[in-house]
């Protein structure tokens, strides 16, 4: 029979596994009523950000607005039990709505199918522990892929600013649609987005100028800095709700200058399984086909959403001085994902702007989305009649509004001054987003794969000395370094002019591989040929031991440089390297047959 442990200590590992998934747990017990206030009034705020942003974010995305509402209240609900971050909303962006106009082929089937496969991927990532796939994306991918889709996606809101129809999707087209066109522009639409534009960028600067109060002031103060702040705050709904009785005034008129959403279908999404096939005029596509035609986008589009929300998550972290779990928030978005599909959302992720307003509104804890997702959901099911009069010239200005911060011309500045090799994948990705978003992370990942696997190849080697020299790699050695390795120090000792020794200074080495202990061991035996002694030393304790398994013939190690100057006269295979002396009276048996000369 199986001893069994003492039941409190496996209770209390259990409740903590169980608090590590549940993160709610840790919070809930000690929940006040004073963070309720708090979170309420997050919530709100949020709320009024979110819904005009949804029905913005949809467009970007090329799907009908309504699915943008339907992508905004499950990540709330979801997130709020098992996220690690109090600040972080989860919703549609601007440049997750991008990658799913790239990906779903503006078609809602294939936007919820891609949200579940999504969401499945990110779960196996969590569960898997693969967080760390996502350090492979480098800062300057990131920053050009931003960049790229803060230009891309502004550019095509111009063409509903103007009030032009039939503008292609495709950049350069786009581009070049846009101002052959231009003359036919409706002058309702432009005035009207131009002013929301103006509104918006003035109450942004002003939220940003805004003095600090304090309890101290008097209460007019207090109350008109309130005011002023709420409006900032909520700057896309007032703009929104200002340009909708503009254009309801109009149409009781019975005239109507502005292009305007239309009807949107009233009351929740209905619960259902995400689409598996699709129908076409000539049967039924299967869910094979489907699959692959997103091709690379199942894996663009989760690993994207799970860069922006823990980049936003540990950016937030560390402003309000908390922690997170990479790996819970992978589960976190993947739950989102997989049940948000349930209900045709496309994918989600979290929102940087969404996140600051919540955050600056003081949240306490992940509550907040609560009343964010409530408050959409009551959009859904009252309002949507509401929603056929919001000019889309307003929404263009909104989504303008949001993603032109992301453009960030000072990280070309940076790089210049820090590392200018970081430029090349910075606008080898900004370059090629413009003409596929999937061509442009694709290619900036590989170009930034490829730097990194040249800096391997090709470690610092400082080598100093004339008589006696000493090699210092500048960092570990792996398979691809050591032919480089190998080729530096036979060029230098084979063109001294008369037999050196060599010393290879190792105390930067923390790990070697197999095809580098062999490379050694060739080295050793062509140095050797040469009457060239090679020593070794500063070896760390898992080189060490990896070396001495091998059993080189000829090698010799010391504790450092100093001493194995001292006994550089002694020969290869000699004792005066005791009792570091590791020497055989065979060949190495490391070297394949082929190798022994």
């Amino acid at each position: 029979m199986w001893a069994r442990g003492p039941p409190e200590p496996r209770r209390r590992c259990w409740l903590r596994a169980l608090r590590r998934r549940l993160p709610v747990l840790g919070w809930l017990p000690r929940y006040s009523p004073g963070w309720l206030q708090l979170d309420l009034i997050a919530g709100v705020t949020v709320g009024l950000t979110v819904v005009p942003q949804a029905l913005a974010y949809a467009e970007v995305a090329g799907l009908p607005p309504q699915y943008g509402l339907y992508s905004s209240f499950v990540g709330c609900f979801v997130y709020c039990f098992l996220g690690t971050a109090k600040d972080v909303t989860l919703g549609p962006t601007a440049i997750m709505s991008l990658l799913v106009s790239s990906y779903a082929f503006h078609d809602p089937v294939y936007a919820v199918l891609l949200t579940f496969l999504s969401g499945c991927i990110q779960l196996a990532m969590g569960l898997l522990h693969l967080g760390f796939l996502l350090d492979f994306i480098s800062c300057p991918v990131i920053k050009g892929f931003t960049s790229a889709a803060s230009i891309t996606i502004s550019f095509n809101q111009v063409k509903n600013i103007l009030g032009l129809h039939g503008i292609p999707r495709q950049f350069f087209l786009q581009v070049y649609e846009t101002l052959r066109r231009i003359g036919e522009t409706r002058p309702g639409d432009a005035i009207l987005g131009l002013v929301c534009l103006a509104a918006l960028a003035g109450l942004r600067a002003m939220k940003s100028r805004l003095p600090p109060t304090s309890h101290t002031e008097p209460l007019a103060t207090r109350a008109s800095y309130l005011i002023v702040w709420t409006c900032a705050t909520a700057r896309n709904a007032l703009v929104v709700l200002f340009a909708g009785l503009v254009a309801y005034c109009f149409q009781l008129r019975g005239s109507q200058p502005l292009t305007l959403t239309g009807s949107i279908p009233q009351g929740l999404p209905p619960c259902r399984l995400p689409p598996f096939s699709k129908a076409v005029p000539n049967g039924t596509m299967p869910f094979g086909t489907m699959v692959e035609d997103m091709g690379v986008g199942l894996a663009v589009v989760p690993l994207m959403g799970l860069v922006e929300t823990i980049a936003i998550a540990k950016a937030f972290a560390s402003q309000n001085d908390y922690r997170i779990d990479p790996n819970q928030e992978l589960l976190a978005m993947g739950f989102a994902n997989v049940l948000g599909s349930f209900f045709s959302s496309y994918p989600v992720t979290g929102s940087f702007g969404r996140t600051a307003v919540n955050a600056q509104t003081g949240v306490c804890t992940p509550a907040g989305g609560l009343v964010t997702g409530a408050l959409v959901l009551l959009s859904l099911a009252y309002l949507t009649s509401l929603f056929y009069y919001i000019p889309k010239a307003a929404l263009a200005a909104v989504i303008i509004s949001a993603v032109v911060p992301m453009f960030d011309a000072r990280i070309f500045r940076m790089l210049w001054r820090v590392k200018r090799l970081d430029l090349v994948p910075l606008c080898v990705t900004f370059l090629f987003c413009f003409w596929e978003v999937q061509y442009g992370i694709v290619a900036g990942v590989l170009v930034s794969g490829i730097l990194l696997l040249y800096s391997i190849a090709r470690p610092p080697l400082q080598v100093s000395g004339q008589g006696t020299l000493l090699v210092q790699p500048g960092s570990s050695l792996h398979f691809p370094a050591i032919e480089h390795l190998r080729d530096v120090i036979c060029s230098r000792a084979l063109s001294a002019p008369s037999p050196c020794s060599i010393i290879l200074d190792c105390h930067r080495i923390s790990s070697i591989d197999y095809t580098v202990v062999v490379g050694l061991a060739e080295l050793l035996q062509e140095l050797r040929k040469h009457g060239i002694s090679l020593a070794f030393c500063s070896l760390q304790d898992q080189v060490l031991r990896a070396l001495l398994a091998a059993d080189l013939e000829g090698f010799r190690h010391f504790p450092s440089w100093e001493e194995a100057e001292r006994c550089s006269g002694a020969e290869p295979g000699g004792s005066g390297a005791a009792p570091f002396d590791s020497t055989s009276t065979s060949e190495s048996s490391l070297l394949p047959t082929g190798l022994i000369q």
